[in-house]
């Protein structure tokens, strides 16, 4: 399970240092690709193939449904760590998460982000003033 937050940056080549605590869960080989509220999503290989079985699943008749499938799949990289832990970004996904140098990664459970400091800054604030809101609408019984 991918948690916490972890602030670093990518070097001038577009390395981004993966947290310690994540690299023994991503294997040899995992899938980065763009997420949702500007940020990249990151998968081990056993949730990414859950992820493509559900997109699997979306009707192919829906315009949503061809167009979401289209803009995830066409972004996703099979990434592999260097050995000092880093990965090597594409600028497509460089852009997509509009990351200049600093960044956050961030653990969501099977997956985990990654964000340009000002985007995740903007939206942690955010989440922070409506967090007691949000939860009440979830019917998530803590």
């Amino acid at each position: 399970m991918f948690m916490g937050e972890f602030k670093h940056s990518i070097d001038s080549k577009g390395r981004l240092i993966i947290p310690a605590k994540f690299r023994s869960q991503l294997g040899d080989h995992f899938v980065l690709t763009r997420g949702m509220d500007g940020c990249l999503f990151g998968y081990p290989q056993s949730s990414w193939t859950k992820m493509e079985k559900k997109l699997d699943q979306l009707p192919m008749n829906k315009k949503d449904s061809r167009a979401f499938v289209r803009f995830f799949y066409s972004a996703a990289t099979e990434c592999e760590l260097d050995k000092q832990g880093r990965v090597n970004l594409p600028e497509t996904l460089i852009d997509h998460a509009a990351i200049n140098k600093k960044c956050v990664v961030v653990g969501v459970s099977d997956r985990f982000e990654i964000w340009s400091a000002e985007r995740w800054a903007k939206f942690a604030e955010k989440a922070a003033a409506n967090f007691d809101e949000i939860a009440e609408e979830m019917d998530f019984d803590f």
